[in-house]
């Protein structure tokens, strides 16, 4: 059978090309279609590849660990999920950091968005249209028409291609290695969306922004300003933006669909305000810069945005180790809005980096109490526990997160750490090297794995574990390597 290891595409924002002109709003049925040999790829086989090509990209760029921002976009993510056309479907969102305006939706249900975009868009609802656009690219199956190649290529290998393909946008570098990997394969790789797919593509997408509630009139506004913005770089172009530009027939289609729709406000969340906010801060380069950038908000628009404005300013001042500006900032913020459990986690991670400890730790004792389902305080709850040398405790909290939770790079690092201060290396070396395969490493989950079974008084079942575990990530470098 033809194994689909690379009929899988990952989607840039841009990929979208001029769509037909009729308008129409009817709900749109998802065919029952697989990859173009006609053999559908199963749900576990899916599962893999996404997993695949999420750790690739970990590999190449920097992806968001920041728990608020990555809570953030799961929220929106799923929202839109919950109305699309295969709201069972799995997916899942995550944050790019890099400036350069892109989006893109991989195998497994995998999109991620450049903060760079999130920055560049000037509402919440222009931000969910190119999230409406990527799952609607997933729902009705593109992935596994756009692209076509032999079954030579192993998995990793696959995955690893499919993210160099995807970054080559970013980096020529990148995206040469991807070519020179198809040619040391002798695989013919194409990627051809059709306009059929990107009018589909748009119009399911706006289905799911408008059942969402948010505003079908933000996704032309936002190919509006992005075909603007293509004027000012001149012959500097990125490869994203010259390769498939954003056209005036798609944006009056979009704009002829939209105006379908009854005409309401649609307010940004505090949410998006927020993470929009800390995103700032986390890529600024220019410090100054941003700092003038909220100084200026200080006393302009909403009471909110100038809280918003207030937030960043104290994020600066916290990156910037002013401990006793940022201190002052956040406790009048959490005393103003005690509900908002932003300010109030921003208030404890001052003391915590500010190695106030037992204050830290006292803060994200009441903020646990107070917002029990708030991840991101949990997991900066565990380095408080880390630094003032509670690690079985901070044990027992890990253990307590959910599964999903359980999955991400920064669980398995933390665990890493708690066997470290538990002093039980072998423990510690082993959940170190599933922290690096989960990032894309796996040679240093390869050494972790050695090193762990190094290790003195190993017990049956532990031994048995790290075995398993090398041969499978011995099997997986092999693999990735075949190709090459």
């Amino acid at each position: 059978m033809f194994k689909p290891a690379v009929t899988l595409l990952a989607l840039s924002l841009a990929s979208f090309s001029a769509p037909q002109q009729a308008v129409e709003i009817k709900k749109i049925e998802l065919p029952d279609m697989g990859d173009s040999s006609g053999t559908l790829i199963t749900p576990a086989e899916e599962k893999e590849y996404g997993e695949a090509f999420f750790r690739s990209l970990h590999s190449q760029v920097t992806v968001n660990q920041d728990a608020e921002i990555q809570e953030y976009i799961q929220s929106i993510g799923q929202k839109l999920v919950a109305n699309s056309d295969a709201p069972s479907h799995p997916f899942n969102f995550f944050v790019v950091m890099e400036n350069d305006i892109n989006a893109f939706a991989g195998p497994g249900g995998y999109i991620g968005v450049n903060s760079g975009l999130i920055l560049t868009t000037e509402a919440e609802s222009e931000l969910a249209s190119v999230m409406a656009h990527e799952i609607a690219h997933v729902t009705q199956r593109h992935l596994f028409r756009a692209a076509e190649a032999a079954s030579r290529l192993s998995i990793p290998t696959a995955a690893a291609t499919l993210a160099a393909i995807l970054l080559g946008t970013q980096s020529a570098a990148l995206g040469q290695a991807a070519i020179m990997a198809i040619q040391a394969g002798s695989v013919q790789f194409q990627i051809d969306f059709t306009r059929e797919n990107e009018e589909e593509a748009d119009r399911v997408g706006m289905q799911t922004l408008a059942a969402s509630q948010y505003d079908p009139r933000s996704m032309p506004t936002f190919f509006e300003r992005l075909q603007q913005a293509t004027r000012y770089y001149g012959q500097a172009i990125p490869e994203f933006l010259r390769t498939h530009p954003v056209t005036a027939s798609r944006i009056s289609d979009t704009r002829g669909r939209a105006e379908t729709y009854p005409y309401k406000q649609y307010p940004d969340s505090l949410g998006y305000q927020l993470a929009k906010a800390k995103i700032r801060v986390l890529t600024a380069t220019d410090t100054a810069e941003a700092h003038k950038y909220f100084q200026s908000r200080l006393t302009q628009g909403t009471a909110e945005q100038r809280t918003v404005a207030r937030y960043g300013m104290g994020l600066i001042a916290l990156n910037g180790q002013k401990f006793k500006e940022a201190e002052a900032i956040f406790q009048s913020l959490a005393q103003a809005y005690p509900e908002q459990d932003q300010y109030a986690a921003a208030l404890a991670r001052t003391a915590l980096e500010s190695r106030n400890y037992n204050t830290a730790l006292s803060r994200y004792k009441k903020l646990i109490q107070q917002f029990p389902d708030n991840t991101a305080i949990k997991l900066e709850y565990v380095s408080a526990l880390l630094k003032t040398d509670n690690p079985e405790q901070a044990r027992k909290s890990l253990f307590e997160l959910n599964a999903e939770t359980q999955q991400l790079p920064v669980y398995w690092q933390l665990l890493a750490q708690v066997y470290s201060k538990l002093n039980r290396p072998a423990e510690s070396h082993r959940y170190l090297a599933e922290y690096y395969y989960a990032t894309g490493q796996t040679k240093n989950a390869i050494l972790q794995i050695r090193l762990a079974q190094e290790s003195k008084g190993l017990n049956f079942q532990l031994s048995s574990i790290l075995s398993e575990r090398l041969t499978f990530f011995l099997s997986q470098e092999q693999e990735a390597r075949r190709n090459q």
